[in-house]
């Protein structure tokens, strides 16, 4: 009875009785992550020593116990006692605490710590110059590491800063991300624990083939080249450095090995002495996780290797619990889960969690791990407790909610920041058993007063019943009588997941716009789709969009069935992955589908970068069938209904190439289609831009959707 009124109550919350606005697209668009998105609190995060918690708005930041009882405030005058003129803060800024009474912040181009203990006063620690980027502190907080352009500069203090790289070479890069951010990599500095070392990447693009961008920003235009390692060509070298703060020394690990393997996951070991490396090859079906000496760079030994049919994804680094064992995530036994490792490779046992994902890992103490993982379904996460040496697990939050989960110093608290479907959110504290110590902030709902359509997730069973995730949006003013146009949102590529159990299922809300102008809008995560587990995902491997295509239109004839909907009126969308399978399925089902808008979409994936496609399709060499199956510019002649293609004119992530081709293969052939380029824009279309953008894929499916 409980569940049952507490629905109806979230039910009245998020679809008042009399609702007051129609949804304006401008409003959908521009306002989505501003005034219609659900609020939060700001800067929320544990104190890093101790078990309390702070978080700001524009004027104070806010201090609580794990019980939720308020500490301390600290106003933005209180910040400002330390600073003058241009100076002073206009807004409480971002911190990062240190210890139990110290944090850091940035002022324009400076980086200061406070110490609440010592009347909030603020000293400045470093400061960058402004077109410094990739800026990382060190955990001692005595040393800075930031790059300018493609060298590496280390910070000693306020007044000593000096470059450890003097490259002048253009194609050379050190201190930035590489291998094109994929294998869990986002960033190219890394800080010994002790912070008297700095590991870092040094990339030699010298090799690779240049892309030209077009840039019309100048009064003739000019163009921009990019560095674009096709499948099949040849891609950049990597090393990895290491700097020793003692004596201002750089040495290079001793990673042999082809030149064009791939260098990610790096950690630092306990002691400092050693730094570990999954070395993956090319083809990426071989790991190799690695010892390296930290003095003289000499590789030591192999820890463990891993192989695979398919591929490997190695996305996360090691996780040391102790001086002599460490946690490693693989999904070689079917699922992501930890294997848990001796020093010197030898495997204790897995430590796993039967049919689950791991999502995010939150540390280890008393024996215990803890983290959270995705529900069976993928829709959802659960929180979990998992004893190292004995046969103990516990899952602490599973309520079919998709939660985000912030650990306590001492892993017995947590934030837990969680929505779903028609709650906009709530954030409490909870202890590691699950009891709830105070919800700290119901998100409003600010949807409350504009007239939203319903949402609905469902599943879909296909042939050899495997349960596939799919979302239904309807107009507000429903009614079953009708019979409605449908638009087919598609995605359904790798390492993305579309449909979760969280605020409005993940739903952008221009989707509700289109819906509340007699729409239906329909979107299935097919196989292929990320955090189902490693055959969910792999199965779509040696030939991309194939198996992505059955369960597409296996969801396609879920909706035709539907005694509301149109079946001779469906329309496509889809961006990226998501163009290349919106024109794989015009042109493999020509007869299904009235229309389709496919923007920034892979035509061939030659074309594409060789991390992301030879990890699905092997080097082209290897799988040249795979590669003329996928190959959309050599299928243009079965184009039959209208085709409006869109792509970003300096995007350097699926180049105009792809677009470009496929509309001189059409222009060939003599087959009709539309094409739109948005100018200064890269794979996305962004800002107030995104608004001409949006209403452009309505209008071209309202008027061909006839």
């Amino acid at each position: 009875m409980k569940k049952t009124l507490l629905f109806l109550l979230i039910t009245l919350v998020c679809y008042p009785v009399f609702p007051q606005k129609e949804l304006t697209l401008k409003d959908a668009v521009l306002e989505r992550w501003r005034s219609l998105e659900p609020d939060r609190l700001l800067d929320l995060q544990w104190n890093n020593e101790v078990d309390f918690y702070s978080y700001k708005d524009e004027d104070y930041i806010y201090i609580y116990n794990y019980e939720s009882i308020l500490q301390d405030t600290i106003s933005l005058n209180k910040l400002n006692n330390s600073f003058e003129g241009e100076d002073r803060l206009i807004t409480i800024p971002n911190i990062n605490w240190i210890d139990s009474h110290s944090f850091t912040f940035k002022n324009r181009n400076n980086y200061y710590i406070c110490n609440t203990k010592r009347g909030y006063k603020s000293s400045l620690l470093f400061s960058v110059p402004s077109n410094a980027q990739n800026i990382e502190i060190n955990s001692q907080y005595n040393l800075m590491a930031y790059t300018i352009d493609n060298n590496l500069f280390i910070s000693k203090d306020v007044n000593q800063s000096f470059n450890i790289t003097n490259e002048n070479n253009v194609n050379i890069v050190y201190g930035q991300a590489v291998h094109r951010y994929e294998f869990g990599i986002y960033k190219g500095t890394f800080w010994s624990r002790d912070g008297n070392y700095l590991a870092f990447y040094r990339k030699d693009e010298s090799m690779v083939s240049d892309y030209p961008l077009m840039n019309i920003s100048s009064h003739v235009g000019h163009v921009d080249n990019i560095k674009y390692p096709m499948a099949g060509m040849s891609s950049h070298y990597v090393k990895i450095g290491i700097y020793n703060s003692f004596n201002n020394d750089t040495i290079y690990l001793e990673t042999n090995g082809p030149k064009d393997q791939y260098l990610t996951n790096i950690c630092w070991g306990p002691n400092n002495e050693y730094i570990y490396v999954a070395v993956l090859n090319r083809g990426q079906d071989l790991l190799k996780l690695n010892q390296y000496n930290v003095q003289n760079g000499a590789f030591v030994k192999t820890l463990f290797e891993e192989t695979s049919d398919k591929y490997i994804q190695p996305l996360h680094s090691m996780e040391f619990i102790s001086s002599n064992q460490f946690l490693w995530r693989s999904e070689r036994d079917g699922y992501d889960n930890f294997y848990l490792y001796s020093i010197d490779g030898n495997l204790i046992k897995k430590i796993a969690i039967k049919n689950h994902v791991v999502k995010d890992f939150y540390g280890f103490n008393n024996d215990n791990i803890y983290f959270s993982s995705y529900s069976k379904d993928g829709l959802s996460t659960d929180l979990w407790l998992v004893s190292v040496n004995k046969k103990y697990r516990k899952k602490i939050i599973s309520d079919s909610s998709y939660h985000t989960f912030l650990a306590s110093p001492s892993k017995s608290f947590f934030i837990d920041i969680y929505s779903s479907i028609l709650n906009p959110g709530e954030t409490r504290i909870i202890n590691n058993k699950g009891s709830i110590i105070d919800v700290i902030h119901n998100a409003k709902n600010p949807l409350i007063n504009y007239n939203i359509g319903s949402t609905e997730l469902i599943k879909i069973k296909t042939e050899n019943n495997i349960s596939l995730n799919a979302r239904i949006i309807k107009p507000y003013h429903f009614d079953p009588q009708k019979k409605y146009p449908a638009l087919i949102y598609v995605y359904n590529g790798p390492m993305v997941q579309l449909l979760q159990n969280n605020w409005l299922a993940n739903t952008p809300l221009w989707m509700y716009y289109l819906a509340n102008q007699d729409y239906i809008i329909f979107t299935v995560d097919g196989r292929g789709s990320e955090n189902r587990g490693r055959d969910f995902e792999q199965c779509i491997f040696g030939e991309l969009g194939k198996i992505e295509m059955i369960d597409q239109i296996k969801g396609y004839e879920y909706l035709i069935n539907l005694p509301y909907v149109n079946k001779d009126r469906i329309a496509l969308h889809g961006w990226s992955y998501g163009g290349f399978m919106t024109t794989n399925l015009m042109l493999n089902y020509p007869q299904l589908f009235k229309c389709g808008v496919a923007g920034g979409p892979v035509t061939n994936w030659e074309f594409y970068e060789i991390m992301y496609t030879e990890r699905f399709m092997n080097h082209p060499d290897e799988n040249k069938e795979g590669y003329d199956k996928t190959n959309l510019i050599n299928q243009v002649n079965k184009l039959q209904a209208p085709l409006l293609m869109i792509h970003g004119q300096l995007d350097d992530v699926v180049v105009p190439k792809h677009s470009l081709e496929f509309v001189k293969s059409a222009v060939d052939l003599n087959v009709q289609m539309d094409y739109f380029l948005y100018p200064g824009h890269k794979h996305n279309v962004r800002g107030k831009d995104r608004l001409h953008l949006i209403q452009k894929i309505i209008d071209y499916i309202r008027i061909h959707n006839q």
